[in-house]
């Protein structure tokens, strides 16, 4: 990664990243912040302008999952070595999920101890989702009024002990209580019946088919299924993370036409991975749901582009080596390569540029600015590795730690990651991802 300071008030590239394609540009930075995007040939005079040849130049991106696993998981991956991870892919904004970290943050205490843990060591910007574990509607509300941006649950045991799966009877004590405070769920959507007896206790686990016979597609539509019936009957926004079997695509879409506030993500490892050229032991590739064959992949990407997936976002979810060579099938079933996740996801840019476009006009890993976000925490890091250049026109909903004056982002620093900078934020790139 090669840094340069804002010494200049505007960057031109023959490549500009924008919802109409790659084309020529300017990009002009004024009093520090994004200012607007212009013919490449527009007038400088007087301006410092730093040209980039033809590097390409893009919005930064908003993951909305990942697990940092900080505080109590620090070593499987803290603070700052994933927001550097980030940094270094593009993403200038993560929202951090509720576990794995210790205690989950499913209480304001235990949020409290997270904003502690990433003061000063976060050089992006951040917010935290909250968690719900029961039908505790007065434990929401509290997390709700200290700011979240909204809630994530599980319909399956999460894989750690801190974190408790809900069931429909709890769904229905809170989401009443998540829709009138106008906040999305985010639901890890697979449900157990369709698991039992999937495969054989005598199966071979080190085989990549074992496994993913053991997570069938319906565990995931029979999720979605509920959800969606949930999100109608209380007008409670929903959003389906990680989705990986693309049988649901159908009732989703016909969800959208019938108006029930239901959106779903994808991830690049679904989006770029094939089940049937993952070898045998290779426990890297393991995460739930799983990577899914061929024609699935294809869906996937035909959902994207239909607009039926809302966003792509990473499940940025590392953890020690150990745990990802263990005997059996305890090894653990989640990713993390936060920093090359677009990479992933592009296939080249040229390539890549009209997928992410998709992901920012529809999604919330956004190439394109995120709408008024509720939480986002601006950066307190001073350093001058930070990648901030912030839009004026983003203003807080939420709560802020009390360091300034509303802006979501904190503008300072562009980046040039080896063939591609990113900068945070431009007026005129929408985003629709549901979310925010």
């Amino acid at each position: 990664m090669t840094e340069f300071s804002l010494a200049f008030d505007a960057v031109r590239s023959t490549r500009i990243v924008s919802p109409e394609g790659v084309r020529p540009g300017l990009v002009r930075i004024t009093d520090g912040r994004i200012s607007g995007v212009y013919p490449y040939d527009s007038t400088t005079a007087g301006l410092h302008v730093r040209d980039v040849g033809s590097d390409a130049v893009l919005p930064g991106l908003l993951d909305c999952h990942v697990h940092f696993n900080e505080p109590g998981r620090t070593e499987w991956e803290g603070f700052e070595t994933g927001a550097r991870a980030a940094a270094a892919g593009g993403f200038t904004t993560i929202v951090e999920m509720p576990l794995n970290s210790i205690p989950s943050t499913t209480s304001v205490e235990a949020l409290k101890l997270k904003r502690h843990s990433a003061r000063g060591r976060c050089m992006i910007d951040y917010a935290f989702w909250g968690g719900v574990v029961n039908g505790d509607a007065a434990a929401v509300e509290a997390l709700a009024d200290a700011g979240v941006p909204g809630f994530k649950c599980f319909l399956i045991h999460p894989g750690t002990d801190e974190f408790r799966m809900v069931t429909e009877e709890q769904l229905r004590s809170v989401m009443p209580v998540i829709a009138a405070r106008g906040l999305p769920l985010l639901v890890h959507a697979e449900l157990a019946g369709p698991m039992e007896g999937a495969v054989d206790d005598h199966a071979d686990w080190r085989s990549y088919e074992t496994y993913l016979r053991s997570r069938p597609p319906a565990a995931e539509v029979q999720a979605i299924r509920m959800m969606i019936k949930l999100s109608h009957e209380f007008r409670c926004r929903v959003h389906i993370v990680h989705l990986s079997a693309a049988e649901a695509l159908a009732e989703l879409r016909q969800a959208r036409a019938d108006g029930v506030p239901v959106t779903v993500e994808t991830c690049p490892h679904y989006l770029c991975f094939e089940s049937e050229t993952i070898a045998d032991g290779a426990t890297e590739f393991k995460c739930a749901p799983p990577i899914r064959g061929a024609a699935n992949r294809k869906a996937l990407w035909r959902g994207l582009r239909d607009g039926v997936i809302n966003s792509i976002a990473s499940d940025h979810s590392p953890c020690p080596p150990h745990l990802k060579t263990a005997a059996g099938r305890a090894f653990w079933a989640r990713v993390g390569r936060h920093q090359f996740s677009f990479a992933f996801s592009s296939g080249g840019l040229e390539r890549g540029a009209n997928a992410w476009i998709h992901a920012g006009r529809y999604g919330a890993m956004a190439v394109g600015r995120a709408r008024e976000t509720s939480g986002i925490r601006r950066s307190q890091r001073s350093d001058p590795g930070g990648i901030r250049c912030g839009p004026r026109h983003f203003r807080y909903r939420g709560r802020m730690d009390g360091d300034g004056e509303g802006s979501l982002f904190s503008p300072r620093r562009l980046a040039l990651f080896g063939r591609a900078i990113f900068w945070q934020g431009e007026s005129n790139f929408p985003a629709r991802s549901g979310l925010f």
